[in-house]
């Protein structure tokens, strides 16, 4: 190779391992490597964002969407610390990703010098750290060796983030060093013995059910994960988060196991005999608190397949544990035959009618929320990303939008498991920047929106299009005020908020906007802005009364308060 920067070193290790754009915000401390970019600006895209947080997220998003490394740019110190809500969504959701630190000099180190930090500290990897793997590069003619391995340590087993701090004068400094070549992952298969104890507990099985999400699939896998649950009848549930994993619209789609879960579901969760969970971490989340499933023995027979071998075994004592990877999970599963004769069917039917009236709601005036998301499922293309941050408002998205299975149109969900505030905007706009001719749709509350809205401009600056954002806005933390209700009723603090005119605001970002406060107004506003294909914001006035899918504030507080009557009775 010759001799150049290492700061271009790097970016032509990033174009050999696939990768086309990089999101950041930029900084001194890695000016030879935005050189770097610029001198390969027509392989690799640089999407300067208007906020470190916000480009974490951008990264984290497009790793969900393509299966491999996001790669995110950040400078020192402040920009680390802001980069970190992405790092660790990252690894909660086991997301693929790289993020480049800019570091101090290497002859200023341990002084404490401008914004220095210790990033293998701050971002140490464990199981309840923030990275799989965080390192400083300490050489430049390493560069290309830590840039393979991070790619392949994001890749590898479960998933997730990797952090490499770079020393100002490392990238500054000239290699030669070799790039080398795109990394793929090892792919682990189950054991055969694992496979056929698996089918004897099936057999022996009279309510199954199994539970699928996680990171890693790929389409055909999906595919085969579908075939596998037609030829045994399995009712299936969606992880939190992951309702893309299997087709919503499929008759043996039970629902999504999360936040806000149908109580049938929870009850049928509860009442089955055997659970074969595929690819999900089995968090809090998806076993209602660990309740669903009780820790660390489940009252089920437990099947657990899983990625990562450090995740089996790690909460939950299974009956059976297998490690696979999910681009083979399908496959592998598939290869059980089935009896011809299922005693289960009958269980299996119950479960997709339970998932149908779960659909069902009584109209809410005067905006109707389940409306709203069916409405967007009815108009919106078949292949739309729709992605959303955290807040009561998500709870419509998650019972009302029916997700295509991802064999079909790749992912369609981003969605932070991690309960991360701020994180549809950034991830519609990459999303949107990423795979131009999809529709992308985020759901956002109005607490949620305002932490990231100033990638509005970043969605501009960059050519967004087929971009549409609704922000929910009932001018309040909803999730908060309704906890507050509930264990302290009437005591409200710190919940309230006082919000801008969001339509104001998004056409001064250069954004289409509209206001609706009724639900007749959803329908043609949405129709135009997808006619547009410019991005557009739809303001949605809702009563905060209105606090989720199932119940309002007031049902809330008047159960609270009846309680605290009878306790003190």
């Amino acid at each position: 190779m010759t001799n150049r920067l290492a700061g271009h070193a790097l970016v032509e290790a990033l174009i050999a391992q696939g990768v086309d754009t990089a999101f950041g915000v930029p900084g001194e401390s890695y000016l030879a490597v935005l050189d770097g970019l610029h001198e390969h600006r027509d392989r690799i895209r640089f999407v300067a964002c208007r906020h470190e947080g916000g480009a974490s997220f951008m990264a984290e998003a497009q790793g969900k969407l393509t299966g491999r490394p996001g790669v995110c740019f950040v400078t020192r110190g402040p920009g680390a610390t802001n980069a970190a809500i992405g790092v660790h969504t990252a690894f909660q959701d086991s997301t693929p990703m790289v993020v480049f630190v800019g570091q101090v000099a290497s002859d200023q180190r341990d002084r404490e010098a401008f914004q220095e930090l210790d990033y293998r500290q701050m971002f140490g990897p464990g199981t309840l750290g923030l990275a799989k793997w965080a390192a400083e590069v300490p050489h430049a003619d390493r560069l290309p060796e830590y840039v393979s391995r991070a790619f392949h340590t994001a890749l590898q087993g479960r998933p997730g983030p990797v952090v490499l701090a770079l020393p100002e004068d490392l990238l500054s400094a000239r290699t030669a060093a070799p790039v080398l070549p795109r990394v793929e992952p090892a792919l682990a298969w189950p054991a055969p013995g694992a496979l056929r104890e698996l089918r004897e507990r099936l057999l022996a099985a009279e309510r199954p059910l199994m539970i699928v999400g996680g990171s890693g699939w790929r389409a055909e896998s999906a595919a085969a994960l579908q075939r596998f649950a037609e030829n045994w009848q399995l009712p299936v549930g969606c992880g939190f988060r992951f309702q893309d994993t299997f087709d919503n619209r499929h008759p043996l789609y039970a629902g999504d196991v999360g936040i806000g879960i149908a109580p049938a579901l929870a009850q049928r969760v509860r009442d089955a005999d055997l659970v074969l969970a595929v690819g999900v971490r089995l968090g809090e989340m998806t076993t209602g608190g660990y309740t669903l499933l009780e820790a660390p023995r489940p009252r089920q027979t437990l099947v657990h397949l899983h990625a990562g071998a450090e995740e089996l075994g790690r909460v939950y004592t299974a009956d059976l544990l297998l490690q696979c990877s999910l681009a083979l999970a399908g496959k592998a599963l598939e290869t059980l035959a089935a009896p011809a004769v299922l005693p289960w069917r009958g269980w299996t039917e119950a479960a997709a009618a339970d998932c149908v009236r779960n659909r069902e709601h009584a109209p809410v005036e005067p905006l109707d929320m389940a409306q709203v998301v069916k409405t967007i499922e009815r108009l919106a293309p078949a292949d739309t990303v729709y992605a959303n941050g955290a807040g009561n408002f998500s709870g419509w998205l998650h019972r009302f939008l029916r997700y295509p299975g991802l064999q079909h149109h790749g992912r369609t969900q981003l969605a932070p498991t991690s309960g991360a505030m701020g994180y549809g905007v950034p991830a519609a706009v990459a999303a949107s920047l990423l795979q131009p001719r999809r529709t992308v749709v985020n759901l956002a509350g109005d607490g949620d929106f305002l932490m990231t809205g100033q990638e509005l401009a970043t969605a501009v600056a960059h050519g967004a299009q087929r971009l549409v954002s609704i922000v929910v806005d009932n001018g309040c933390y909803g999730t908060i005020r309704m906890h507050q209700e509930r264990e302290f009723p009437g005591r409200v603090i710190g919940s309230a908020l006082a919000n801008p005119d969001f339509v104001a605001l998004a056409r001064a970002y250069g954004w289409r906007a509209a206001r609706i406060e009724r639900t007749a107004e959803f329908e043609p506003a949405f129709a135009d802005a997808l006619a547009s294909g410019r991005p557009t914001l739809l303001h949605l006035v809702l009563d905060a009364d209105v606090i989720t899918t199932r119940t309002t504030l007031g049902a809330i507080r008047g159960a609270a308060l009846s309680r605290q009557a009878a306790a003190s009775a």
